[in-house]
């Protein structure tokens, strides 16, 4: 079996990557310079960490003690860049149901991965029995980003409005921190990922929101 570290650093460099591309997409729409694309990804893959990292008293954050978080989501940021530039992939399919769909794979697999990074980051803090807390940090590093990411590019954050964003990350959080002392850490974590993700998923494909007032 794959030792925890292991597990836990694949998990995390996949929501990095996935986060990171997720806002690099939503940068591109925007018609942001590469500097901007850069940024925007990079905050959205590493912003949701920092803000776990802050309130848990971890300073410095993560991401500048180890940069290959930052490094990772520049990559995959300048992949994506290059791989719109030079495809030729035009406005039109950004405004386009692949685009949508694209968009929504990456942040269920971000907020999966980055969910229960948060909480398994909370118990590498000796925090693990704090179950609420455990929730809210596996939460907040779940949607933080998408967060920043949404702020900086002028929109009403998703977590706000788009199909149970921050509920599924709650689901996944809650799963985990259940499953933990039944099934064990690794397991958790790939179970709890993966709930968050076909939340986001079903969502999306059913049109699943929670009640407006009007």
């Amino acid at each position: 079996m794959l030792s925890n570290i292991t597990v836990f650093l694949a998990i995390e460099l996949i929501g990095t990557a996935a986060f990171a591309c997720s806002g690099g997409m939503v940068a591109i729409r925007k018609h942001l310079d590469l500097l901007g694309i850069v940024v925007l990804g990079v905050t959205t893959a590493v912003g949701g960490g920092m803000l776990r990292d802050l309130i848990i008293g971890i300073h410095p954050p993560t991401l500048f003690v180890k940069p290959i978080y930052v490094w990772v989501a520049f990559l995959s940021v300048l992949v994506l860049f290059f791989i719109v530039r030079f495809c030729r992939i035009t406005m039109e399919i950004l405004e386009s149901e692949i685009y949508e769909r694209v968009m929504n794979l990456l942040d269920a697999i971000g907020l999966g991965a980055f969910t229960v990074v948060g909480i398994d980051t909370a118990i590498e803090a000796g925090l693990g029995e704090y179950r609420f807390l455990m929730i809210f940090l596996g939460t907040i590093t779940g949607v933080g980003g998408g967060i920043l990411r949404d702020m900086m590019a002028g929109e009403t954050p998703a977590v706000l409005k788009k199909h149970v964003y921050a509920c599924a990350s709650i689901a996944g959080a809650v799963c985990y921190v259940g499953l933990l002392e039944i099934i064990g850490n690794d397991l958790s974590m790939v179970m709890s990922a993966l709930l968050v993700v076909i939340i986001r998923i079903l969502a999306r494909k059913y049109r699943w929101n929670l009640p407006r007032a009007m």
